[in-house]
């Protein structure tokens, strides 16, 4: 199963983070990548820059509106994530539970859906291209 982990902060964390060395960070967070990868469990993982080198794009007009950063409150946001490949949901909340974060940030950790949620659609072009695109990146 693949799970995502999703970095999120409040204002409070990020001016606790303002604070901290930035090679401590990245060395916290590097130790703690490298632990996934020699588990095996690590497929992707990036983290974000600011909101204000971001755009949203929303689609409840015609066309769609597209707004530069920055946008929404800083809990709305996220600032990085992981992808893994588990077990189960308990191996998931394990991993998330060794993330070297601070108060003020939570990781909300999504199950990414794979084919099988798609099983009475096994028939459909677009299920089965997408099965070729898989294979085509490279990725499970």
């Amino acid at each position: 199963m693949k799970y995502m982990l999703i970095m999120r902060s409040s204002d409070a964390a990020e001016a606790a983070a303002a604070e901290i060395d930035v090679e401590q960070v990245v060395n916290a967070m590097g130790a703690y990548n490298e632990s996934l990868m020699k588990a095996g469990v690590l497929l992707a993982g990036e983290g974000l820059a600011g909101p204000d080198e971001g755009f949203v794009v929303d689609f409840s007009a015609e066309p769609p509106i597209v707004s530069d950063g920055p946008y929404g409150e800083t809990h709305e946001l996220f600032n990085g994530f992981w992808i893994l490949q588990v077990a189960s949901k308990e191996e998931a909340a394990a991993w998330a539970s060794r993330c070297p974060l601070g108060p003020g940030t939570k990781l909300e950790v999504r199950r990414v859906t794979d084919e099988t949620d798609f099983a009475d659609l096994a028939d459909n072009e677009y299920i089965q291209k997408e099965a070729g695109w898989r294979e085509q990146l490279g990725t499970p």
